[in-house]
């Protein structure tokens, strides 16, 4: 029997949402053709990427292996997308021993994603984009706490004691909270005054959740005030030097530590794949989610530009958009394969979670014009679902 192949580059929240849609959606066999789909992604796990400051706070592992999250009809391949064949419908990709391979393809979903922004080299300081620097960031403040339970310079100690969050997005605000939480819990272990830490959000704008209305990131601001975090507006982090973390508007914070979260970019390797972009990086697609001028190639996620046609509002950088779209894109692949109409893409609705530390969140939405808020435990139990959904744990 022939097959069809489907392949979808990118072990991401969009990327598993696409597989378990297609396997949901998608016929087990079409016009004669048996499906053959393959999930490819450079690491052999799907990365809680947006749990980041877990393993930053409290060593939290947030990885799934990929092979272990689908059935036997989905077949895992380890590799590294280079390139986009479109008129032979090859995709070129570095496998895990570092050889060159390509196979062929009927329909390919690029959903490689995003990267989170890195300041310069010279900021100093710890961006947390990564597993390694999570572990990297909670090494050190663990280590500062330590040297500060023998520190005699009240100076030196009240340092070691600091840790400051440059970027006061979701990422930031999420860090601030579970780091005040951990840094406190580890400073009563070693017979410290807990409420001597220090944690600083460094909010460059003049009030927190620019998405949503004032008084919710005013809210915002009283829940992290009341856990210990001090939060400060209009204040751009410039860079930190010998324990100095200096700001646009002249002030200098002593710090043991700088963390920087600063926000996505589209997955640079998007630049090198042959398929039409934006000057910001993202996949140029339709209504449909189709790859402008490529047939057969699609993309939805952080690495497409995708807009609400009514609104001509963009979808964020977030996995809810990101597991809608994949639910829409399975429909779209079956449209184009028997030809009837494809759905076309309409924006979620705005719909926010964040964590505010263990067992504690807040739930904004708007709905029949009335803003809708949710906090405290109930907040934090609706962001773990809305965690938990998007890696496929519920």
């Amino acid at each position: 029997m022939q097959e069809h192949t489907c392949i979808v580059v990118g072990g991401g929240y969009a990327g598993i949402h696409t597989i378990k849609a297609l396997l949901k959606s998608f016929p087990g066999k079409f016009q004669g053709k048996k499906l053959r789909l393959i999930l490819m992604d450079k690491e052999a796990y799907h990365l809680r990427k947006v749990l980041l400051f877990k393993p930053a706070a409290g060593g939290e592992n947030i990885t799934i292996p990929l092979a272990d999250m689908f059935p036997e009809g989905v077949q895992f391949v380890q590799g590294t997308i280079k390139k986009v064949d479109s008129e032979a419908n090859q995709l070129h990709f570095t496998g895990s021993d570092g050889k060159a391979n390509c196979v062929k393809y009927d329909q390919l979903v690029v959903t490689v994603g995003s990267v989170v922004r890195q300041p310069d080299t010279e900021q100093g300081g710890i961006a947390l984009t990564s597993l390694d620097s999570a572990a990297r960031i909670r090494a050190c403040w663990q280590a500062n706490l330590r040297k500060a339970s023998h520190c005699q310079n009240e100076a030196e100690r009240e340092q070691l004691l600091t840790v400051a969050v440059a970027g006061a997005g979701i990422s930031g605000i999420e860090a601030s909270a579970e780091l005040i939480s951990a840094l406190r819990d580890e400073a009563r272990k070693l017979n410290l005054n807990p409420s001597d830490v220090r944690v600083y959000l460094l909010n460059a704008q003049e009030r927190l959740f620019q998405e949503g209305p004032a008084k919710v990131g005013h809210k915002l601001a009283h829940v992290l005030s009341d856990a210990g975090v001090i939060v400060k507006h209009a204040a751009k982090a410039l860079y930190e030097k010998d324990g100095k973390l200096v700001l646009a508007n002249g002030e200098q914070l002593s710090v043991g530590l700088s963390v920087w979260t600063l926000g996505l970019l589209p997955n640079p390797v998007l630049r090198t794949l042959g398929l039409p972009i934006t000057q910001e990086g993202q996949l140029i697609v339709d209504a449909s989610y189709r790859v402008k001028g490529v047939s057969g190639v699609y993309a939805i996620g952080d690495c497409a530009r995708i807009t609400d046609a009514a609104t001509g509002r963009p979808d964020r950088l977030t996995c809810k958009e990101a597991t809608a779209q994949a639910a829409r894109l399975a429909k779209v692949l079956c449209a184009d394969l028997d030809g009837s109409r494809a759905p076309e893409h309409t924006g979620f609705m705005d719909f926010f979670c964040i964590g505010l530390g263990p067992e504690r969140g807040m739930v904004w939405t708007h709905k029949w014009g009335l803003d809708i808020i949710l906090t405290g435990k109930l907040g934090w139990k609706v962001r773990k679902f809305t965690w938990d959904q998007a890696s496929l744990l519920q």
